[in-house]
């Protein structure tokens, strides 16, 4: 969904403007992939949900976030994990650039010359160890400040949430409707809420508490992250 559009055109300068170009010229479609392939199969669908609900619910329990949201989101910017990116050795389901822990693996991206003529260009995306890591980082970034429309705590529904989010985290002014629509679609809502067996599954999945990046990362990731502090100390 995120097309980098002609954002250095945006009227507000400033601080905030800056961080929405830096936000989302930091995520991007791969080539190839069709806003409309989250639809190519409700049991593909159904599959990945059943792969990544869980741990969604989890991290976005402990990130004042809506995983119905978290989890829509992930179906439609990764076709459902069936995205080149999202696949396994890489596992991107957001399309955020950049590296993790190191890792990063260079893919063909959709851009935008600003008027609205599309083309490709290679650009490094984030290659993460498992869908957990991915949910993970994507739940640091809603994080940070520029996002904090579509938190809990400052909304009322999700739909306030994937309201917040069109413009913002996607320049598509239809972003909330899709979103919304398959949130009510798949049910989703159902991971809004923490169950007993979703905190079970959600500790099988392996995460734990990074406080170097003040999320859930692997214990591999941990102990990269524990490695490069000490190392920084000597």
């Amino acid at each position: 969904m995120k097309r980098t559009q002609n954002v250095l055109v945006l009227a507000a300068v400033g601080l905030t403007a800056l961080a929405l170009v830096n936000s989302i010229a930091n995520r991007s479609f791969t080539a190839g992939a069709n806003e409309s392939q989250y639809q190519s199969g409700t049991n593909q669908t159904e599959v990945f949900i059943s792969q990544v609900g869980e741990t969604a619910r989890q991290i976005a329990q402990n990130n004042d976030l809506y995983a119905s949201v978290m989890i829509a989101q992930a179906i439609l910017e990764s076709s459902s994990g069936g995205s080149g990116l999202a696949a396994a050795p890489h596992y991107n389901l957001f399309g955020i650039k950049g590296q993790y822990a190191g890792q990063s693996v260079t893919m063909s991206t959709w851009e935008d010359d600003g008027s609205g003529n599309a083309y490709t260009i290679n650009a490094v995306f984030r290659s993460y160890p498992s869908y957990a890591e991915s949910l993970a980082d994507y739940a640091s970034l809603i994080r940070q400040p520029l996002y904090s429309g579509a938190w809990r705590s400052n909304t009322n529904s999700y739909q306030d949430a994937t309201a917040a989010l069109t413009g913002l985290y996607a320049t598509d002014t239809n972003y909330n409707t899709k979103l919304n629509s398959l949130i009510q679609q798949y049910n989703l809502t159902q991971y809004d809420t923490i169950s007993a067996q979703g905190l079970e599954n959600a500790t099988v999945s392996g995460l734990v508490y990074n406080t170097y990046r003040g999320s859930y990362t692997s214990q591999e990731v941990l102990d990269i992250d524990i490695a490069w502090a000490n190392r920084t100390r000597q």
